[in-house]
Order: structure tokens, then sequence, then C-alpha cells
């Protein structure tokens, strides 16, 4: 991670440390959502802070809590990619493989890209495809389109 990460991560858990112990609690964690918008029960609280927790102590250190901001980041794009394959894959009737597995097609690749203004041919796409069509099977599953997309 580097420097200036690492310490956007300090004022941020600075903030959190209402009072100043060094350490996060779940009723801080929990007020300091709360001014964010964000909402969160006191159960769940403390449910993320012992899942957290990494010393046993019942608080959130500043590596516990990077380690949790990590994680839910990482969730949301996991969450936004799902977002964009399902949209590419609702281009193309034949999206459903044999195993009823989702995946982008050379086609529906085709008719997402024209629809965000970028004209390929069937078999450009079938070129883009391939670069990150890890099993061969022409076409891209999720974890193909993570790859493509990271």
């Amino acid at each position: 991670m580097d420097e200036n990460k690492k310490k956007q991560y300090e004022r941020v858990f600075s903030h959190f440390d209402e009072n100043k112990d060094g350490k996060i609690s779940p009723a801080e964690l929990r007020l300091c959502l709360g001014t964010i918008g964000g909402e969160i029960s006191e159960s769940e609280a403390e449910a993320v802070v012992l899942l957290m927790d990494s010393d046993g102590d019942g608080l959130l250190g500043l590596e516990d809590f990077i380690r949790l901001v990590e994680g839910t980041e990482e969730e949301e794009k996991v969450k936004d990619l799902k977002e964009a394959f399902k949209m590419y894959e609702e281009m193309d009737d034949e999206c459903k493989g044999s195993t009823g597995s989702s995946s982008i097609t050379p086609r529906s690749l085709k008719r997402m890209l024209s629809r965000l203004g970028e004209k390929k041919s069937v078999g450009e796409c079938e070129v883009m495809i391939s670069q990150f069509d890890l099993n061969g099977d022409g076409v891209l599953n999720f974890d193909e389109f993570r790859n493509m997309m990271a």
C-alpha cells in the first residue's frame, strides 16, 4: 500500500476513534457510519468488530480497520462488475450456455459496444474475447470478465 493511501486511512481511522485510544469500538463504528449516512445496528457493529478484530480485544486497530475498508471496497467492485457483466450478457439470447452458466458471446459484446458508440465486427469481438478466454470456449464467463476488467 502506498504511503498516501495509508495516511488517508489513518485520517479516517482517527476521525472514527472519538476517544483517541487508538482503537475503534463497536459504538464508535456505529456512530461514525451514521454520520456519513450508513446505518448499522448495535449487534451488526459488534459482529463486524468481532469478525475483523485480529488481537481479540473487542476493538478495531488501524490494521483491522484497513482490512475492513478494503474488504468492503472489494465487495463493491465485485458487485459493480456483476452488474456490468449482466448488462453485456443480456445483449444476447444465446448467453446461457449448455451448462446454464452465464457468459458474454462475441455477438453480445458487439451489441453492447455498439450501444456505447464503438463499432466492432463480430470477428473483432472474437479476438477481444480470445485474449481473456482462459478455458478456450469462445465466450467470457464472469471470472474471465473480471480478469479483463482488472
